[in-house]
């Protein structure tokens, strides 16, 4: 199955062939394959435990592959190492939040670790968490702590994003924020590969359904 076969935006950039992902003793799917060039999304279905979450660990380099390779403009991402990592996103789950630290802290954090383009509380501001880069981090509501998620991404461009239920605990404006952060990033010419269980609506799409693949 290759969702992507088509390229509408140049060479395909992102690359998967025949993969499979094991957890533990598990086989969560085998032989997927997706082809992705700049500009395009990748939306992952299925129920839970279907390997959505694992195959965005996979691509980000934080899982092993346990069969078939994937590519990042047409090399191999075990042998570009670091260069490719370095070249990613990700969203996950947690919200990699220092508890004690302000906001402006915890961004500043991120910021001395990978450095950035932009500067914190313009970031902050971007996501609607302006008035609150003085406040501890755990006092944030959910929807804060993912909005926060969202302000990492600002940071320094990439190219990839991968987001894991960008629209968890989100609010209606907090949804089209990730709609629009989306499209933006698209349209410059990035791509992503998002798993969620919310419809969402973006132009240059293509569904993968991980349902039933073990």
């Amino acid at each position: 199955m290759r969702p992507a076969e088509t390229d509408r935006a140049g060479a395909a950039l992102l690359r998967a062939e025949k993969l499979a992902c094991r957890r533990g003793e598990r086989l969560l799917f085998r032989d997927l394959d997706f082809t992705l060039s700049g500009g395009q999304a990748l939306l992952l279905r299925g129920p839970n435990g279907s390997g959505k979450s694992s195959l965005l660990r996979l691509v980000a380099g934080l899982l092993p592959i346990d069969a078939g390779g994937l590519a990042w403009r047409g090399r191999d991402v075990g042998a570009l190492g670091a260069a490719y990592r370095a070249e990613l996103a990700f969203l996950g789950h947690l919200d990699a939040l220092k508890p004690q630290l302000s906001l402006r802290e915890n961004l500043q954090f991120w910021v001395d670790l990978n450095g950035a383009t932009r500067a914190v509380d313009d970031t902050l501001a971007e996501v609607g968490l302006g008035r609150n880069a003085d406040l501890p981090a755990q006092i944030l509501s959910a929807g804060q702590r993912r909005r926060f998620g969202l302000s990492r991404l600002l940071l320094r461009p990439v190219p990839i994003w991968l987001l894991d239920e960008p629209t968890t605990a989100l609010d209606r404006d907090g949804q089209a924020l990730v709609l629009g952060l989306i499209e933006r990033h698209l349209a410059g010419g990035g791509l992503a590969v998002i798993s969620s269980h919310d419809a969402l609506a973006i132009g240059d799409s293509v569904t993968l359904d991980l349902g039933g693949r073990s």
